[in-house]
């Protein structure tokens, strides 16, 4: 069982108290458990009740307006919520992935566009964590626990995608190339979240042209106040409208050998490393909006009636209820399965993997089951599984495509069961 530091469970607990929400009086579980002990259950519950008094009531709105969501943020952040697997040595409160991931679902509950917006600090975080030096974790992580003039917390972004190199990450043409003490940084990063409001970003780009994928590229952190960073419009997607898509240009930008992150040449490595704390993160948020799209359909199918009584009576909608019940049970354990391997010290990659593919299928299938129990009130935006419908899409996307998760999870198998 992961421990937590005792530092950042006093914050959280006097967060908790402050926000109406205790711990359970139950005992830490101890060897093979699917409980929580009383520290992570105040953890969730702190993120459980901030989502419903304060997500919640604002998802639709932003959803309409397509407003990055800085008010939630600001108060995400002051909460604690943000940041959350930064370690303690860099102004973080060093959480395990899986208390990362009990706060994730819970605000992808409320809305998949705030989440997705706060967890992609976590992205750009997660190579700094696995790989950067004590001069980038302290100048880069260092800063996240502050706020600017207006009192924003500083945000970050994940630069890897580009607009000819998505699942083919080998395929980036994103250049950098060494000038002294310096890299020199050209090339266009595409789909990137926070974009446009980010401080700084990881930045992945080929730094030696004549050598394989995995020993080609080089991994950077830079400020976005940098000159020769162009930030392109935000993009107009079909769901999380309130996150921040943006493509970002990159013309002569000039980095110090510094802040290169890990070795040269290292950086598809300290990318893809990245996933395993990301992945089950992202596969968590994928829970909370299949939970979301469970708890909205059975509340309406106890309420509308056809054919003189509710439509949970009837089997064929109790039954596409049930298959729902089994998506979210299903995927949640399979996301602390991967989040408790990584908390324990193991590779969790394969689980990682297994846990995204599922848990975003599960998204979508429910999100599309209780637009189905809606009927052609869940076609309208007066009801909120119109909106989890075009949210939950993009979990088989980003951060690696259901495909991939699929090729990665075939490649382990050899390995686990040789003839």
């Amino acid at each position: 069982m992961h421990r937590l530091v005792r530092p950042v469970l006093r914050s959280f607990t006097r967060h908790a108290r402050a926000y109406g929400v205790s711990a359970s009086e139950a005992a830490p579980p101890t060897g093979v458990s699917f409980g929580l002990n009383d520290e992570q259950r105040e953890i969730q519950e702190l993120a459980r009740k901030f989502t419903r008094d304060s997500i919640v009531p604002a998802a639709a709105e932003l959803d309409r307006t397509m407003e990055y969501p800085w008010e939630i943020i600001k108060e995400a952040h002051s909460l604690g919520l943000m940041n959350t697997h930064i370690p303690e040595a860099y102004g973080g409160p060093g959480l395990g992935l899986l208390e990362c991931a009990l706060i994730s679902e819970e605000l992808a509950y409320g809305c998949t566009g705030v989440q997705t917006a706060i967890e992609a600090n976590g992205l750009a975080q997660a190579p700094l964590i696995v790989a950067g030096s004590d001069e980038v974790k302290r100048e880069f992580l260092g800063r996240m626990s502050e706020v600017d003039a207006e009192g924003r917390p500083y945000m970050a972004a994940y630069g890897v995608t580009e607009p000819g190199a998505g699942s083919d990450v080998a395929g980036i043409r994103t250049t950098a190339k060494k000038v002294g003490d310096e890299w020199v940084i050209n090339g266009s990063k595409m789909w990137i979240t926070n974009g446009g409001k980010a401080n700084w970003f990881f930045v992945l780009a080929k730094s030696d042209p004549n050598e394989k994928a995995h020993k080609a590229m080089t991994g950077f952190a830079v400020d976005a106040s940098t000159p020769g960073i162009t930030i392109g419009k935000k993009e107009i997607n079909m769901g999380q409208r309130c996150s921040d898509t943006r493509m970002i240009t990159f013309e002569d930008v000039r980095v110090p050998a510094a802040q290169v992150v890990g070795a040269e040449g290292q950086g598809f490595k300290v990318a893809m490393a990245a996933f395993d704390i990301t992945r089950p993160l992202v596969a968590s948020g994928a829970v909370g909006l299949a939970q979301r799209a469970l708890e909205e359909a059975t509340k309406y199918a106890q309420e509308r009636k056809t054919m003189g009584k509710r439509i949970i009576d009837h089997q064929a909608v109790a039954f596409l209820l049930a298959d729902m019940a089994v998506q979210v049970e299903s995927a949640r354990s399979l996301v602390w399965k991967a989040a408790w391997a990584k908390d324990s010290g193991l590779r969790n990659t394969y689980w990682a993997s297994i846990a995204k593919v599922f848990a975003s299928r599960a998204a979508v299938a429910n999100a599309d089951n209780a637009v189905q129990v809606f009927g052609g009130a869940g076609f309208n935006t007066e009801y909120p599984v119109e909106k989890l419908y075009r949210d939950s899409k993009i979990f088989e996307l980003y951060e690696g495509t259901s495909q991939i998760q699929r090729l990665i999870i075939s490649r382990h198998l050899e390995g686990l069961y040789p003839v």
